[in-house]
């Protein structure tokens, strides 16, 4: 658990280090891109069978409303209907390589959609770590932050 948290801080709290370490490839850019461009696509879909294989075991999001949530909780509020989305529009994404094994991709979302009934569409920044586990790469580590209209 301990590891788990300190890749959460590594994440949060060391992206430029990220960011400045190297530039990557374009065969894993757009590798990285499409696993992106997939999952959000099985999100709107509601299609948990697609994208769980995607969220890494120990797999943990921070939302936009500062909640967490576990791979489990996630997979949960998709197949129960509590997570529901019309739209989920991916723009300005970029991937940083951080070493051979681990990405960081930063993008911006347009959603459209609801959480037990509340509407969280709107606006979103993410930032997405994703490691590289055998002969697949995971998502690890999510966290998104509302951007403020206006």
């Amino acid at each position: 658990m301990r590891t788990f948290q300190l890749m959460i801080l590594a994440a949060i709290a060391f992206p430029a280090i990220a960011f400045a370490q190297t530039t990557p490839n374009a065969e894993t850019e757009k590798a990285v891109t499409k696993m992106e461009q997939d999952f959000s696509a099985a999100l709107v879909k509601g299609d948990a069978a697609t994208f769980a294989p995607m969220l890494a075991e120990n797999a943990y999001t921070v939302t936009p409303d500062g909640s967490t949530s576990t791979k489990a909780q996630f997979l949960a509020d998709m197949k129960s209907g509590d997570l529901k989305f019309e739209q989920n529009n991916l723009s300005d994404m970029k991937v940083q390589v951080t070493d051979a094994d681990m990405a960081v991709v930063t993008y911006r979302s347009s959603d459209k959609g609801m959480y037990k009934g509340k509407d969280i569409s709107g606006e979103y920044r993410w930032t997405d770590v994703l490691v590289k586990s055998g002969d697949k790469c995971e998502f690890v580590v999510s966290q998104g932050t509302s951007i403020a209209s206006g």
